[in-house]
């Protein structure tokens, strides 16, 4: 607010959002503003700045035509209560036409059935003289045929039309619900409350000022979300890379340079203390002075600060306005790295408003090159998974963990989490169940030994294996079995036999790595013995 009594010492400055980096849980909000200034003034106020901002993280700049000296940020608190009258008028008369819309579509409906009960009644009294006069050929087969054309017409008729009225009432009822109790929030209103930041200025003379301030902000955050859509014909995968972006801050960002950066300034500078780790008995809790204390504040990540610039560098501020104004070329983000940290800045101007809603934007849609194998579990699936394994090109962007939708050859086949994946890393997508590898798995052998070896008995396990590649190529699977792991000392389990021959892991997996031509088949056994003494119990031989 401008001081009275010294006219020319303060100056609200209005101020606009340009630039914001999001990060995991926070954002780095840049506004700039224009003012002319005369030589006297000695503050520039910037009012409603919303409370999610972080005190400590205000930073101040700027460039013009004028030598400024910025020195303090002073901050404070305003309440002010918003008028009502304007938008509980706006949202009343919303809300009666759609109750308007409403009461027409409800009547619509109406009509539509009666003339769908009239048209079924039509049908019911016509039935038996449309028969009669048929079989006395006083009709003709098409006039008939005519007749029943125009019943099947008004019931599609009727029933479109009746359905589409009703989508809309539903639809408006939801419209409805959501501005009634948003009347009702406004209709009782709560004094807003606010951050005013005054900042002392010492200009050298009259002139043009750009004031620039960076804040950071709670309740913003970004998360990687990717569509992962692989071609089996073409052996190529194509790879979104989009980000979800909510933030409730209490400002929209509208028309904004938007930075999406993996770094978090929450977390502070330092690692993490270790504390002494106590084991003790369970006791009742008792209130101290350590449980009502109030946790230290989170150390922010500093904002830059910006080098004035003054009339005896003009060109350098003509190349900063240049700069800022610069149009995209390339519609995608430009990536960059610093150490672990990835930033995003996307090259077109973006709208996040403040409602918390969860807001895609895309930061590049890529084609990498895959190779495809198989992976089968027999004993639980009688068919083999697909996989792809891509590799990240080694300009490519750092993939960060993320959900993914998976879609082969435009079918949707789940979803899956993609881990950390640095340029020049591959990594491998599970696609799901490929039906064109067929495998059947049989138990063919099952034989007691009636001799007692060493007081023992023995039993023999036998199972084939039939893999049926149906595809037109050839290809890769890897098949995984087991044999049961033995629990108790006197149990003896072993592979007995194999063919292909194969080394039974700690674990008792069996793997097989097979090259598969197409159209064929080919076929495994393995045996495996069980030793155990006879008064023993055994469980888990559900075989």
């Amino acid at each position: 607010m401008v001081n009275s009594e010294a006219p020319f010492t303060s100056k609200i400055i209005n101020t606009e959002i340009v630039a914001v980096t999001v990060y995991t849980d926070q954002a780095l909000v840049t506004r700039r503003g224009k003012i002319e200034l005369f030589g006297e003034e000695r503050e520039l106020v910037i009012n409603n700045i919303p409370v999610t901002l972080d005190t400590e993280s205000v930073r101040v700049g700027g460039f013009g035509r004028v030598a400024v000296k910025v020195g303090n940020v002073n901050i404070g608190r305003e309440y002010a209560t918003e008028p009502v009258e304007a938008r509980v008028a706006q949202i009343t008369t919303h809300i009666e036409q759609l109750e308007s819309e409403q009461s027409y579509l409800q009547a619509q409906i109406d009509g539509l059935a009666l003339q769908a009960r009239f048209i079924e009644g039509l049908r019911e009294k016509t039935e038996e003289p449309f028969a009669q006069s048929l079989s006395r050929k006083n009709l003709s087969l098409s006039e008939t045929l005519d007749f029943v054309n125009f019943l099947g017409s008004q019931y599609t008729e009727y029933g479109i039309a009746t359905r589409d009225s009703q989508n809309r009432k539903q639809e408006i009822d939801k419209e409805l619900q959501a501005l009634k109790q948003q009347l009702k929030q406004i209709q009782t209103p709560q004094p807003k409350e606010s951050f005013k930041l005054t900042v002392d200025i010492e200009p050298a003379g009259a002139g043009e000022f750009e004031l620039e301030v960076t804040y950071v902000v709670d309740r913003a955050a970004w998360a990687p979300l990717y569509d992962v859509r692989v071609s089996s014909t073409n052996k190529s995968l194509t790879l979104s890379y989009i980000a979800e972006v909510t933030q409730n801050t209490g400002e929209d960002w509208n028309n904004v340079a938007l930075t999406l950066s993996t770094a978090k300034p929450g977390l502070g500078t330092l690692p993490p203390k270790l504390e002494p780790w106590y084991v003790g008995i369970r006791e009742r809790p008792m209130p101290t002075a350590m449980s009502i204390q109030a946790s230290p504040r989170r150390i922010r990540q500093r904002a830059y600060n910006l080098e004035f610039r003054d009339e005896d560098n003009e060109d350098e501020y003509d190349a900063v306005q240049e700069e800022v104004y610069i149009e995209a070329e390339i519609e995608k983000a430009e990536v960059s790295k610093e150490g672990s940290v990835v930033s995003f800045k996307l090259n077109n101007s973006s709208n996040i408003p403040n409602d918390g809603a969860p807001h895609k934007v895309t930061i590049f849609n890529e084609n990498f090159p895959c190779r495809f194998s198989y992976v089968a579990m027999p004993r639980k699936v009688s068919f083999a998974y697909l996989q792809t394994i891509v590799k990240n090109p080694p300009n490519g962007a750092t993939i960060i963990p993320g959900k993914a939708n998976i879609f082969r050859d435009n079918v949707f086949v789940g979803t899956a989490q993609l881990d950390n994946v640095a340029p020049g890393q591959e990594f491998k997508i599970n696609l799901g169940i490929d039906e064109s590898i067929k495998i059947e798995r049989d138990l063919v052998e099952r034989q007691v030994d009636k001799k007692l070896i060493s007081s023992n008995r023995k039993i023999t396990y036998g199972y084939r294996l039939i893999i049926t590649n149906l595809l037109n190529q050839e290809t890769s699977l890897k098949l995984s079995e087991q044999i049961p792991k033995s629990k108790h000392e006197q149990i003896k389990i072993y592979l007995s036999r194999s063919n292909p021959q194969i080394q039974v892991s700690e674990m008792g997996i069996l793997e097989w790595e097979l090259r598969m031509a197409s159209q064929s088949k080919q076929e495994i056994y393995y045996q495996f013995i069980i030793e155990y003494p006879p008064q023993l119990d055994i469980v888990g031989l559900d075989i």
